[in-house]
């Protein structure tokens, strides 16, 4: 199978039936198999993007997104969705890297857009130029026919390149070929338990949602429904499920936390049954009270962009017995997925006990092609089939998986190894918290000291010295309670939502020096 040819499968099978909800804009499943034809042909005949050649989107959550999708996997082009919300070298490096013929982009990014398509040497394709050369218009020349590049796809080929979130330097393009991008849409069929009937909810930037999104949707001939991805409102997200009657969605914690804070009640969004998050740890006590708020609708996602984030799930039963008294699978990330296998291991990749710390590594055959013309790092990560990870874990003997850290955010203080993630569950828990972020800052002395980031609920209030004091109280040693703590509006995030620790570290240096 290819991803072309089930989008048209499923146009025939259920032409009427809503692909696309964007606004008031409603796509059936015929007219996107139509215009995807139409958008392969002109990519070939009218754009001159050949076979494995890559073409971006840089757009914000709108129809056009599935139809670029598809126009680029009946074309055997490789999709190349870039996140609105970056800055302009890092599109820099992006285009560098990705060398796409063709940038597709809206109004609202157009002089970025044309400034990068003439400095990459790109044919720019406008959404919204009602002129000749835009969108419309090269649709409507193009031809109806089945592409010809349809039904010559194999699964080997290169279908998208998606690019990590740069938490760890410069953005690397994750290359995925077609066979994996179907495997992970099914795993995401399964896992989620997709039919015709569901409805998603892309709170989202698009570029995060392609295989456990967009693709399994249109695998099943469900709905993907656009919200507005730039500043998540609670009250709002809200409102669209119950319009729109959405049954899934995917949110990161900030946004979780949000919910929380508007006061959206579970009853207010009863068609929601699956409520997927991950690119973050939830402090256990956080977690708990989602569930005690919206019920055991939750999946936790635990992976990385090389294996298309779905490594492990901890499941909606998962949530239902911690909530009944197993308190401990709450920090948990679950279990493998139905096609990964995962393993705790040792510096020499041997498998370590049950209870004991080590690396996490992913084996699949659908992980990650390789880093996209960067062979050197792919080495370093993809070693004889097992994707590093790079995080420090440990697995019980119900088989549940425990991540204690990245392995870089160790903090190393006079010879004693401190984990972030234990003190940041302390300083969630008190109730003025909202966010918190502790990391290592130079000190003279003990190589490192504590430092940490807080941002506080709305309303709350709370000093330095009532922090330190309620993680004494909290049962922390000295050693590991913050020398130095620095309040923020909101933590600093990266582009798709994760907690950029760089950034608050710079903050906290800054400060010092100031």
């Amino acid at each position: 199978m290819n991803v072309g040819v089930a989008l048209k499968s499923t146009a025939r099978r259920a032409p009427e039936a809503i692909a696309v909800i964007d606004g008031d804009e409603r796509l059936t499943y015929g007219a996107l198999d139509e215009r995807t034809d139409r958008l392969a042909n002109a990519l070939r005949d009218e754009l001159g993007v050949a076979r494995g050649e890559a073409v971006a989107l840089l757009a914000a959550n709108r129809t056009a997104v599935v139809e670029v999708l598809g126009g680029c996997a009946k074309a055997g082009a490789v999709y190349c969705g870039l996140n609105f919300r970056l800055g302009e070298d890092e599109y820099d490096s992006i285009l560098e890297n990705a060398a796409p013929r063709v940038i597709v982009a809206g109004a609202e990014h157009r002089d970025l857009a044309t400034r990068l398509a003439e400095r990459h040497g790109c044919r720019l394709l406008d959404l919204d130029d009602e002129g000749e050369h835009g969108f419309e218009a090269v649709l409507s020349r193009a031809a109806t026919t089945t592409p010809e590049a349809l039904h010559e796809i194999r699964s080997a080929d290169d279908f998208c390149l998606v690019y990590t979130s740069g938490t760890t330097g410069r953005p690397k393009g994750v290359l995925f070929d077609v066979g994996a991008v179907v495997q992970h849409a099914t795993v995401a069929v399964v896992e989620f338990e997709l039919d015709a009937a569901s409805r998603w909810l892309v709170a989202l930037p698009h570029n995060s949602s392609v295989q456990i999104t967009l693709l399994p949707l249109i695998l099943v001939g469900g709905t993907v429904i656009f919200d507005e991805a730039r500043g998540f409102d609670g009250r709002r997200f809200a409102d669209a499920v119950a319009r729109h009657g959405a049954t899934h969605t995917y949110l990161v914690p900030t946004m979780l936390f949000r919910l929380l804070e508007a006061g959206v009640a579970g009853d207010e969004i009863p068609t929601l049954t699956t409520i997927g998050y991950g690119a973050a740890p939830i402090p256990p006590s956080r977690v708990r009270e989602l569930v005690g708020r919206f019920g055991p609708r939750f999946a936790q996602l635990y992976g990385m962009a090389e294996v298309a984030s779905i490594g492990t799930m901890l499941r909606k039963e998962d949530y239902a017995r911690a909530f009944a008294g197993e308190d401990g699978i709450f920090a948990s990330c679950g279990r493998p997925s139905c096609v990964m296998d995962v393993r705790v291991v040792d510096g020499e990749m041997h498998d370590v006990p049950d209870g004991e710390r080590g690396e996490i590594v992913f084996g699949s055959p659908h992980t990650m092609k390789g880093y996209h013309r960067d062979p050197e790092r792919t080495g370093a990560a993809l070693i004889d089939g097992w994707m590093h990870s790079g995080d420090i874990g440990l697995r019980d003997a119900d088989g549940y998986l425990y991540v204690v850290d990245r392995m870089k955010d160790l903090i190393i203080r006079g010879g004693f190894n401190i984990v972030p993630s234990e003190i940041e569950n302390v300083l969630y828990a008190h109730p003025a918290v909202l966010e918190a972020a502790v990391v290592g800052v130079p000190d003279a002395e003990w190589g490192e000291a504590l430092a940490a980031g807080v941002a506080l609920k709305d309303g709350a209030a709370v000093d330095e010295a009532g922090l330190r004091a309620w993680c004494r109280d909290q049962g922390l040693p000295s050693v590991k309670v913050p020398e130095r703590i620095a309040f923020f509006d909101g933590l600093p995030k990266n582009a798709v939502g994760k907690l950029a620790k760089r950034e608050v570290r710079d903050v906290l240096l800054a400060a010092e020096v100031g």
